[in-house]
C-alpha cells in the first residue's frame, strides 16, 4: 500500500473535518484494500504493531463487525469493549474508562456513543487516534464514506449527480454525514420525508426538501432510504407505521412507474414493509449488499491512513 499521501487530520470525527482530497485519498486506498478482501488470503500486515479498542456505548451489529473485520484484515490487535458489561454501568466516567484502556497501550479507538460530540471530547483529552463510529444524532462518517464509495462504483464521478435521502432525517446521523460527503463530491442532495422528521435547519445546508416520494424518485439518480428510528423518538412523529409505509414507503410499483432506473441504498437495519418493501430491497436496483462489502474496504482505508499519521 502506498504511504506517500496523508490525511489532513489525525482523527475521523466527522465528514465536516475532511476535504475533498481526503475523501479521494480514502477512496483510492479503499480500491486497493477491496482487492485484498476479494483474494484467497484476505490479510495484510499493515497494522501488525497497532492495538485498536472498539468502544461501543450503543448496540451495533453491522458497524461493529465491519470494523472488527477491517482491523483483522490489517493484522491489528483488537480489544472489544461493551458499556453494558463494563464499569460504566457502575458510574465510571467516559474519560476514566478510556484512560484506563489507554494505560494498556492502546493506539487507536473506534467509538460509538449516544452523546453528540463524545468523540470530539475524547480527541481533545487523550493521545490516540479517534474514529467516530456514530455519535448520537450527529455524524457517522464511515457510513457516509462507504455510501459515497458505493455510488462512485456505479455512477462514476458524483459531480452533478442527484442523490435523495428518504425517511427519518431528524434522528439520523447517517443523513448529516451523507449530506456533507455528497456535497463535497459535487452531488446535489434532496431529502424527503414527513415534515415532522425533517429538521428546520436542513435548507440552510443547501439541501432541497420535498415531501412527495414520487416527485423525489423522479428527480434522483439514487435513493438512500433511512430507517425509522423509533428508539430515539420520545413522541409520535406520525400516526402509525402503516400510515408511514403508505405515504413514504418505497415499493416496486413506484419504481416500475418511473420510466428510468435508479439505485436503491439503505444503511441498515432494514424495517421491511415500512420504509422499503422486500421486492425493492432485494431487487436488481439495490446496492445494499455492495454497501456492506464496501464498508470493510473503507474502514480498512481509514484505519490504515490514520495509523500512518502516527509515524
Amino acid at each position: 500500500m502506498s504511504e506517500k499521501a496523508q490525511l489532513s487530520t489525525d482523527h475521523l470525527l466527522g465528514i465536516k473535518d475532511l476535504g475533498p482530497a481526503d475523501i479521494q485519498l480514502i477512496f483510492e486506498t479503499a480500491d486497493e484494500f477491496k482487492e485484498v478482501i476479494n483474494r484467497p488470503i484476505k490479510r495484510v500486515p499493515s497494522l501488525r504493531d497497532i492495538t485498536i479498542a472498539n468502544i461501543f456505548f450503543e448496540n451495533s451489529t453491522r458497524t461493529r463487525i465491519s470494523f472488527e473485520l477491517a482491523e483483522k484484515r490489517l493484522s491489528a490487535d483488537i480489544v472489544n469493549f461493551s458499556a453494558s458489561s463494563s464499569s460504566v454501568s457502575k458510574g465510571e466516567t467516559l474519560l476514566d474508562t478510556v484512560n484506563n484502556i489507554l494505560a494498556m497501550k492502546v493506539d487507536m479507538i473506534v467509538m460509538r456513543h449516544p452523546a453528540p460530540g463524545a468523540p470530539h471530547f475524547l480527541a481533545n483529552h487523550i493521545r490516540a487516534n479517534i474514529i467516530n463510529a456514530g455519535d448520537g444524532t450527529h455524524e457517522h462518517p464511515t457510513q457516509a464514506l462507504l455510501d459515497a464509495y458505493s455510488l462512485r462504483e456505479r455512477l462514476g464521478s458524483l459531480e452533478g449527480k442527484k442523490i435523495a435521502i428518504f425517511g427519518d432525517i431528524l434522528h439520523s446521523r447517517v443523513a448529516l454525514s451523507n449530506i456533507f460527503c455528497l456535497q463535497k463530491l459535487g452531488a446535489q442532495v434532496k431529502v424527503c420525508g414527513p415534515p415532522t422528521l425533517i429538521p428546520k435547519y436542513i435548507p440552510q445546508l443547501g439541501v432541497g426538501v420535498e415531501h412527495d416520494v414520487r416527485k423525489t424518485l423522479e428527480w434522483c439518480d439514487a435513493a438512500n432510504i433511512l430507517r425509522i428510528q423509533l428508539e430515539r423518538q420520545n413522541i409520535k412523529y406520525f400516526p402509525s407505521l402503516r400510515e408511514y409505509a403508505l405515504y413514504f414507503g418505497i415499493n416496486k410499483a413506484l419504481l416500475d412507474n418511473l420510466g428510468k432506473e435508479i439505485l436503491i441504498m439503505h444503511p441498515g437495519p432494514i424495517n421491511r414493509g415500512v420504509e422499503i418493501t422486500s421486492d425493492v430491497a432485494d431487487s436488481a436496483h439495490s446496492i445494499i449488499l455492495d454497501q456492506v462489502e464496501n464498508g470493510v474496504a473503507i474502514r480498512m482505508a481509514v484505519l490504515f491512513l490514520l495509523a500512518a499519521k502516527r509515524n
